[in-house]
């Protein structure tokens, strides 16, 4: 984790990033235990889904809205997204002054830690191609075995809200029933997009079976800002902002299964981005 530069303090606001609302499960739990923080939240919907983007243009995007984020004085920032995480993460961490927190790595000790042989990952292309989840948690647990599987429409069955349709529910049980085969003792839903389908999943096996990330790297982000003394002094801020690269409307749309805007999401794009 990188140090601070003089321009932040314990009072600057965190950022979050993901391809679109999908992170926004992350800012919703981390919101539950860090209340009083600020915060400041980057959906990159003109890229959306970032699974089958290359690890070149990860990168490029990432270097704008990482940037965008440096100029804002954040004094941390969120990598709610398991692709960027799993493919690009070892390549900028010493790259910015604010401590980075990629949601793969921060999790992956805990998972390695659960009482089971047998774990299954649903995530991206990218994520799963990069092999991410099974390295990191080989580190601390090199007898579990890691199965992992990517579901190539799931993120676009979250944005576009159509979960409840029978093509949909079709796809997300024919996904599952192949991920059931490993006889998987719990399975991650390794992307943030994910774990808005549990209802759906849940009609098909136990709801326990299933894992949300993002509780356990809320928990993971408090202690590590508690401990840098970087928890905000303020019990009254809070303050939010939002933005997109495109489509402002459909994000808020799509956020309300997730997230209660407190404004409307901002139009900002990047001239290496469009």
């Amino acid at each position: 984790m990188n140090t601070l530069n003089s321009k932040n303090n314990n009072n600057s606001p965190i950022g979050f990033f993901d391809s679109g609302v999908g992170g926004l499960t992350v800012l919703n739990k981390v919101k539950q235990i860090l209340p009083n923080e600020n915060f400041i939240y980057y959906g990159d919907t003109l890229h959306m889904p970032y699974g089958d983007k290359s690890k070149s243009q990860l990168l490029e995007y990432s270097k704008d809205i990482l940037e965008f984020f440096e100029d804002k004085g954040c004094k941390a920032v969120v990598m709610a997204c398991n692709t960027t995480s799993s493919t690009i993460y070892n390549d900028i961490k010493n790259d910015y002054d604010f401590r980075l927190y990629p949601i793969v790595q921060s999790v992956a000790k805990i998972l390695a830690e659960l009482p089971i042989g047998r774990l299954g990952i649903f995530a991206t292309r990218a994520t799963i191609e990069s092999g991410a989840y099974q390295n990191e948690i080989f580190k601390y647990n090199s007898k579990m075995k890691v199965f992992g599987q990517y579901c190539p429409k799931w993120v676009h069955i979250v944005e576009n809200s159509t979960k409840n349709t029978e093509e949909s529910r079709q796809t997300i049980k024919a996904d599952l029933l192949k991920m059931l085969e490993n006889n998987p003792e719990k399975i991650v839903l390794g992307c943030t997009h994910y774990p808005f389908l549990t209802d759906v999943l849940s009609e098909y096996a136990p709801a326990d079976l299933f894992l949300d990330p993002a509780v356990d790297f809320a928990k993971y982000i408090k202690q590590d800002l508690e401990r840098s003394g970087l928890l905000t002094s303020s019990v009254l801020q809070n303050k939010e902002e939002f933005y997109v690269s495109a489509n402002p409307e459909q994000f808020k749309i799509s956020a309300q299964m997730f997230y209660e805007l407190k404004s409307n999401p901002e139009l900002l794009t990047f001239k290496n981005l469009v």
